[in-house]
């Protein structure tokens, strides 16, 4: 898919997106759909985020070519949600939040569950883990 980014030409000039700011208003729409804990950029970027850097854009993977956008969505979503409904709607609101802000078509946005957070009841011990990894 790779080719010429989309360019927005008017009166003015021309406008070109570039796909780092696609993904990051793609987290942002993500990261507010109910039963999504956090989106997963891998250890990479975990490492960075936690030195104190903020990524919006982490944990997802965009793909710009002629008019059309493809999104991927690696996120990590909250015990007892319904997985399905939970990505239905990361897809819904990443495409109404991309297709709004720049214009672009979106015509795939894949959401990837790659881990289920389970919240800790108060009391449990320490060493037992608060995060299940399907991988």
């Amino acid at each position: 898919m790779e080719g010429q980014k989309p360019e927005i030409t008017n009166e003015f000039g021309t406008i070109r997106i570039a796909d780092e700011v696609v993904s990051t208003v793609a987290g942002l729409a993500a990261i507010d759909v109910e039963g999504i804990v956090a989106l997963s950029g891998g250890w990479g970027t975990d490492l960075v985020e936690k030195l104190g850097r903020k990524n919006y854009g982490k944990g997802i993977k965009v793909e710009v070519a002629d008019d059309q956008t493809k999104i991927d969505i690696f996120t990590v979503v909250e015990f007892g949600y319904p997985i399905p409904q939970v990505a239905q709607n990361v897809q819904k609101e990443v495409k109404l939040a991309v297709e709004t802000m720049t214009g672009l078509t979106v015509s795939s946005v894949n959401v990837h569950i790659v881990s289920v957070s389970i919240k800790r009841a108060p009391g449990q011990d320490d060493d037992m883990g608060s995060e299940f990894t399907m991988e």
